[in-house]
């Protein structure tokens, strides 16, 4: 795994540190590998802790009466926490499942919430980090709503085309609330 220099990027580009509670912020993280199709996240579990993705991709879904719906899908640079169950100490519903190898910087909720506290940032990382997430569920369920199958799948070759290039299509037409088939003649027409 590389060093810990792209938290480093990541957090002084996102969220307010000093200095010294940037590095140790930083190095509060470990490094965790995981193998492909490994689970990191189930249902009836409460999130406890923070995970930054090196590199590889995890889908998000939910799954129910042997049907899985990818919810969405995280590459390098993006945290995989669930959030919400993170912030409330709540039970999450999702499942998240590693599609490839994964590298992770991982930080546990106890470690999170005592740097925060220390260095008097925790309000703005959490406002910040839940304005992205709702602007992310409006514009998917805007786009689902308003837009045709293929101009969704338009979308995700202009916005997404790493997840078009490294996640297997049967994932990404459950995604998309299609069928393979019809993923594949929408790509058909789209070529």
């Amino acid at each position: 795994m590389k060093s810990n220099e792209i938290l480093l990027q990541f957090f002084s580009e996102n969220f307010p540190f000093n200095k010294e509670g940037l590095d140790e912020l930083i190095h509060a993280f470990s490094a965790e590998s995981y193998g492909k199709d490994a689970l990191i996240l189930r249902p009836n579990s409460t999130e406890l802790e923070l995970r930054f993705i090196e590199n590889g991709f995890v889908r998000e879904y939910y799954s129910s009466n042997f049907k899985d719906v990818n919810i969405n899908f995280y590459g390098s640079n993006n945290f995989t926490t669930d959030l919400i169950s993170f912030l409330n100490n709540s039970e999450t519903h999702k499942y998240q499942q590693c599609l490839t190898e994964v590298n992770l910087w991982v930080l546990s909720k106890n470690k999170f919430e005592h740097l925060l506290e220390k260095y008097n940032c925790g309000q703005e990382i959490v406002q910040k980090s839940f304005q992205k997430i709702l602007l992310a569920k409006e514009s998917l369920e805007r786009k689902r709503i308003t837009m045709t199958k293929d101009e969704l799948y338009k979308d995700l070759q202009m916005k997404k085309p790493d997840w078009l290039l490294n996640i297997p299509q049967y994932h990404i037409a459950s995604y998309l609330n299609i069928t393979p088939e019809t993923l594949s003649r929408i790509r058909k027409r789209i070529s």
